[in-house]
């Protein structure tokens, strides 16, 4: 699909009940992170898809997105003009909007930019910090590692960064999308990633109802930072899911979605 900004993305849109029920429940659009595509999201339309329309998409340079005639990100914010133009294309005027990670900054980024197409925000496993220098130096080389080794390396390295080494059907499944990632999409996120802007000065303007979440086990973005960010938000709930790392919405689902649904409902 096209977007009005010349961008190709892929993305599935589970419509739904009828838009004709009265008082149908907020959209929710989920972003995933790196590197990864949409399908890291399945367990969620799962759980949410017969009830209201969801919207999963994968981020420019990602899985499908990453096949089609669209450049690389050149900046940060290029993901959310890409998610704006998204909305607009499928006609999406208000959504709640998740992200983890990465994601999570570019919800961040997102709300920065049009706040008035949230009805609330769900933060999993992420930062509102801009980059040190020493972070921004890392993620520069690794862009340059990927693009001179693939992906294979690091995928082997970080995989239990990513998931616990206790869950290990949901590793089984992030290798395999790790290893599928375009390196030249991966590289070109970890450079615009590098320089994105710091959001954490705009938390206490957040004026929607905002899910924090984290994996009791993540060492990547740690509960000490997920408490962080839910005391430096205006309404904002946490949650820390037990047994799991980075990624709690594949290792643990059954309590993720128990979490987002307590936030959707309330959006409602």
């Amino acid at each position: 699909m096209q977007l009005s900004n010349g961008v190709q993305l892929a993305y599935d849109d589970h419509t739904g009940p009828e838009e004709s029920t009265p008082a149908p429940p907020v959209p929710l659009v989920l972003v995933h992170g790196h590197p990864f595509n949409r399908s890291s999201w399945d367990a969620q339309v799962a759980e949410f898809a017969a009830e209201r329309r969801v919207i999963t998409f994968d981020l420019r340079g990602y899985g499908e997105s990453a096949v089609r005639d669209a450049p690389p990100v050149s900046d940060f914010g290029d993901f959310a003009r890409d998610l704006e133009a998204l909305l607009d294309h499928l006609g999406v005027a208000r959504c709640a909007l998740g992200g983890i990670s990465m994601g999570g900054q570019i919800v961040l980024d997102a709300y920065a930019r049009f706040p008035h197409r949230m009805a609330g925000l769900l933060l999993a496993d992420t930062s509102p910090g801009a980059e040190t220098p020493e972070g921004k130096a890392f993620r520069n080389e690794l862009a340059d590692r990927l693009l001179a080794e693939g992906m294979r390396g690091y995928t082997d390295e970080v995989l239990h960064k990513m998931v616990a080494p206790y869950n290990e059907e949901a590793a089984g499944r992030v290798r395999r999308m790790m290893l599928a990632s375009s390196p030249r999409g991966a590289a070109a996120a970890l450079r615009a990633r590098a320089e994105r802007p710091d959001y954490e000065a705009g938390l206490a303007e957040v004026g929607v109802p905002v899910l924090v979440v984290v994996g009791r086990d993540d060492t990547y973005t740690p509960v000490a930072g997920a408490r962080a960010l839910h005391a430096a938000l205006p309404d904002a709930r946490l949650c820390v899911v037990e047994r799991a790392a980075h990624l709690p919405n594949l290792e643990r689902p059954e309590e993720f979605n128990a979490a987002v649904r307590d936030w959707l409902a309330g959006l409602n």
